[in-house]
């Protein structure tokens, strides 16, 4: 690069994850509660929308993924939630496994899963710190 040029972040485009079979990992992020943005089943992609942003979750189809536990440490996938025990308990109504019981994070709530393919999101509240948050 030249010293007139630079990069800069400008945000996330889109979180990645690989799943092992698209139409059941879609059916498990709509129980969680995604709405799906778009899916392209020759491509093996679906896009999940979070709230009302552009950039999503991007669920891509690997078939050498098979289901497993999510290995420890693993990345985590964080999403803003207005009440996470609120979360917990449509998740548990969902039929999707908890992967603890809802536990207090600096901010307020937060309760984790996993889809089959061993990725982890979180679903995490700012009740301790609303001038933080997102408004709703």
């Amino acid at each position: 690069m030249s010293d007139d040029e630079s990069y800069e972040l400008l945000g996330f485009d889109n979180v990645l994850l690989p799943v092992g079979d698209l139409g059941e990992a879609v059916g498990f992020y709509e129980r969680a509660g995604f709405t799906v943005g778009f899916r392209l089943d020759e491509a093996g992609i679906a896009l999940l929308k979070v709230g009302g942003e552009t950039p999503g979750i991007l669920l891509r189809q690997d078939e050498a993924v098979g289901h497993r536990p999510p290995p420890w440490p693993s990345p985590r996938v964080w999403l803003e939630v207005p009440d996470a025990r609120v979360a917990a308990r449509t998740l548990r109504g969902a039929g999707i496994t908890l992967l603890d019981e809802p536990f207090s994070v600096a901010t307020g709530w937060t309760v984790e899963v996993a889809d089959p393919w061993g990725n982890v999101l979180g679903f995490t509240d700012y009740t301790k710190r609303p001038e933080l948050g997102r408004r709703p």
